[in-house]
């Protein structure tokens, strides 16, 4: 376990490092997580100077309230879907002070999973003013636990590779 935090705070360090380089804000919106992602950011000294806030929309009500994801999207794609994430993403963007934003949705177990969305499987996307957003299926393993450590390292690593990509251009 230490090894794994050692990866994750190395990953979150190096996001800094990136955001910091920009002078780029991040907001996080969480379902799955349950606020994990932004307890990662935030665990890390100085986040303050990119770190902007956390949404923790948990129920379906709590993403349409706060994120504005309209409730006809979830009710048609259901809240574990690309659509519903991608939703996400861009409504912690309107919502907020930031210039990218990383939203997971998904079934973390042990129950709750279906044959067409089983336990592990997480939408990620990761919004950036003035672009699309890039939406990412991740199908993950283990228990509980797992599945949601798994997603806050596939989170903070997508949001630096997309943070680097604009920084080449």
């Amino acid at each position: 376990m230490s090894e794994l935090h050692a990866e994750l705070q190395a990953s979150v360090e190096a996001l800094a490092t990136a955001l910091r380089a920009r002078r780029w804000m991040l907001a996080a919106a969480e379902s799955c997580t349950g606020g994990l992602i932004a307890a990662a950011c935030t665990s890390a000294a100085g986040s303050s100077d990119w770190f902007e806030r956390g949404f923790v929309t948990y129920s379906n009500s709590a993403k349409s309230d706060l994120l504005g994801v309209p409730a006809d999207l979830i009710a048609q794609h259901g809240a574990v879907s690309a659509e519903v994430a991608r939703a996400m993403a861009e409504g912690a963007l309107r919502r907020s002070n930031a210039q990218v934003s990383v939203a997971v949705t998904g079934v973390a177990g042990p129950g709750g999973g279906s044959v067409a969305k089983p336990v592990g499987t997480v939408w990620m996307a990761v919004g950036k003013v003035g672009e699309a957003t890039v939406v990412e299926l991740l199908q993950l393993g283990g228990d509980r636990a797992a599945v949601r450590a798994q997603t806050v390292a596939h989170a903070v690593d997508a949001v630096t590779a997309v943070i680097k990509a604009a920084h080449a251009t």
